[in-house]
């Protein structure tokens, strides 16, 4: 099957690469819920009300049980007894569906005493990777409700679909604002939807915190803004002192998408980093571009003198960077970022994208000591990422947070504290006066191995 689709993709390549056809963006490996076309009839409250779920209605269309379907029926309705039996039941039969273990434990709460927090993820476009982030807020909440809540006071989750959309998101972050029960909210996936929500956070005075946002304009948006993943300039530096004091080389070319505030930011960061240690970037290859032709774009970085190549995509330029990996066919090393960290990439690069090098803020083969692995493995069914990871951080800072205060202003007041650092899946977490998290990058390259059922993986690359 990998081969086929390397040959399929080897085709259209050579397709593109003739200007016969322009490859359009696909999922072949990760299946994608279907997303409502937006419509200008309809209110707005109404749209927003069909994204928010505490279990009255399912937002992920691909984990579906016909338990779950009834649960929520029985949710709605105020049957929180019948629900949360209904739910045990479904997860019995889809035992690695956060949403329903969501659901299952907002069910047992019912009309009970709660604190509650939200988190908005990108349901209608990166299904994936919104799980992957579902995971980690469902895993903290199971354990703190499993052992007897924030003092005594269990925690609800809101679940949000933002369809990685910024008007979309503005409108979910002014529904968390406007709803007084919300006492933080995790979110949002690309660096573009944070910037745009956070706006609407910062000026109502809501805590927001996000797992996966790393452009470092983000670090400028106020005091109620924070991220459990370390910013791009983090990731850059070790991109850059990784291809100078590793690989031994000084000039770069690097492939980005300008129309991306997430992909800009990391070659911005990886640029600056790397004249800083005395290399240089000798050309610059724009994904965005109508004219984007990775052979000729490769050819020239090479003529150009470039002993690396960058590649810094976002989700949406995903395919256009495989392409850059194809037609490079081992020829230079290759440094990436986060966005690469997919499945696709061991599936359709395979033997070409061997030896490439990703920064990435946590790996389960990273943190040997720690319980955070064993215990997502048992309860999921499989190894988890970095997404749930910190994800999981997220809700784990958020928990600390209310324990202390909780409140709106009390939560923010306890994550902006010198002293605040509640341990994290490896490491504590604290936050500098930006909101960023303080932590070290982790560096992993693509090796052949049996993890994943594409004959190649991520491992991680000791410190040194």
């Amino acid at each position: 099957m990998v081969i086929t689709v390397a040959m399929v993709l080897g085709g259209l390549w050579w397709l593109q690469k003739s200007q016969i056809i322009t490859l359009p963006f696909t999922e072949l490996d990760e299946p994608r819920a279907k997303v409502t076309p937006k419509t200008t009839n309809i209110k707005p409250q109404i749209i927003i009300a069909e994204h928010l779920s505490a279990g009255d209605r399912t937002l992920i269309s691909t984990e579906v049980t016909p338990a779950k379907k009834a649960a929520v029926k029985a949710f709605a309705s105020g049957n929180y007894g019948k629900a949360a039996s209904l739910l045990e039941a479904s997860l019995k039969a889809k035992k690695n569906d956060p949403e329903a273990l969501i659901y299952l434990n907002n069910a047992r709460i019912g009309t009970s005493k709660s604190y509650t927090i939200a988190i908005s993820i990108p349901i209608g476009v990166e299904v994936n990777a919104a799980k992957e982030m579902l995971r980690g807020v469902a895993q903290a909440q199971q354990e703190i409700n499993a052992t007897g809540g924030i003092n005594n006071v269990p925690l609800k989750v809101l679940i949000a679909n933002d369809d990685n959309d910024t008007k979309v998101a503005k409108k979910i972050a002014k529904a968390f604002v406007d709803n007084p029960d919300v006492l933080g909210v995790i979110g949002h996936f690309s660096s573009e939807v944070t910037l745009a929500a956070a706006e609407v956070y910062q000026e109502n005075q809501l805590v927001v915190i996000s797992p996966t946002s790393t452009s470092v304009t983000i670090s400028r948006l106020g005091n109620y803004v924070f991220r459990t993943i370390p910013s791009d300039r983090f990731f850059g530096s070790a991109l850059s002192r990784y291809m100078l004091n590793q690989l031994n080389v000084r000039k770069a070319a690097v492939f980005f998408n300008s129309q991306s505030n997430y992909s800009q930011s990391l070659a911005d960061a990886f640029t600056t980093a790397l004249f800083a240690d005395g290399g240089e970037v000798v050309a610059e290859f724009d994904f965005a571009k109508p004219n984007f032709n990775a052979g000729v774009d490769v050819k020239q970085a090479i003529e150009k003198g470039a002993e690396v190549l960058i590649l810094a995509p976002n989700s949406a330029t995903l395919n256009q960077a495989l392409l850059v990996v194809q037609v490079n066919d081992g020829r230079l090393p290759m440094l990436a970022g986060d966005s690469l960290y997919k499945p696709k990439t061991l599936q359709i690069g395979g033997k070409d994208a061997r030896r490439m090098v990703l920064a990435v803020p946590w790996h389960i083969l990273g943190a040997p000591n720690s319980p955070f692995p064993q215990a997502a493995t048992k309860l999921w069914g499989a190894d988890v990422n970095w997404r749930t990871a910190l994800t999981y951080d997220a809700t784990q800072a958020l928990i600390a947070a209310l324990k202390q205060q909780p409140s709106r202003s009390g939560v923010q007041n306890a994550l902006s504290g010198s002293g605040f650092q509640p341990q994290g899946v490896s490491s504590k977490i604290r936050f500098l006066p930006s909101g960023d998290r303080n932590q070290a990058v982790q560096l992993v390259k693509i090796e052949p191995g049996n993890r994943s059922s594409f004959g190649y993986d991520f491992v991680p690359i000791p410190s040194k």
